[in-house]
């Protein structure tokens, strides 16, 4: 409950940096969940530096721009009724999601040194399995989120019924993001 309540402070006193900082260690905490559960790495095999990528994603990406998009979001639909969360949610997967994973996907290939032509290849293989399984889980979690989650918490996804489907999908878009190539079919 202390550390509960020094995170509290913490949001209150420094909300963007805890909420960056936050997203920053999910993000790794995905990466690690999708090496040694997903991929079954084991620890030996543990890419450090990968985790350490999606950490970096986290806190300089993906932790700055979700949480600008929601205080457009609250912005635009201030109120918190279910209609508006459906709102949010609409805009958010219709709108956000396809041009987040989009932006997403080609920053990890380009973090991890692709050309720009393999780069693109990797984008138009991964992108719509990415899309698809985000539209799986991300709509209904969003609008618990958006109707149950007040918007100082949300970039940081930091509730029970919130962190562990964020957790989630950031294991299946670290896996996605980092998978092998499939082989180019012969002509």
């Amino acid at each position: 409950m202390a550390l509960w309540r020094a995170y509290q402070r913490a949001l209150t006193i420094h909300p963007w940096k805890v909420q960056v900082l936050t997203a920053g260690s999910l993000m790794g905490l995905g990466d690690i969940i999708s090496q040694q559960l997903v991929e079954k790495r084991g620890l030996r095999g543990h890419q450090t530096g990968r985790t350490l990528t999606m950490v970096s994603l986290g806190c300089g990406f993906v932790g700055p721009v979700v949480g600008g998009w929601y205080r457009v979001l609250d912005r635009l639909l201030p109120r918190t009724t279910k209609a508006d969360a459906l709102k949010k949610m609409l805009l958010d997967q219709g709108c956000f999601a396809p041009c987040f994973l989009g932006c997403f996907l080609p920053l990890v290939g380009a973090l991890n040194g692709l050309s720009a032509q393999d780069n693109w290849a990797k984008l138009r293989r991964d992108y719509p399995d990415a899309l698809v399984t985000n539209y799986y889980l991300w709509p209904a979690v969003q609008l618990a989120n958006f109707y149950l989650v007040p918007l100082h918490y949300r970039p940081s996804q930091n509730t029970a019924l919130i962190r562990a489907p964020q957790t989630l999908k950031c294991s299946i878009q670290n896996f996605l993001s980092f998978r092998e190539p499939a082989p180019e079919p012969a002509h």
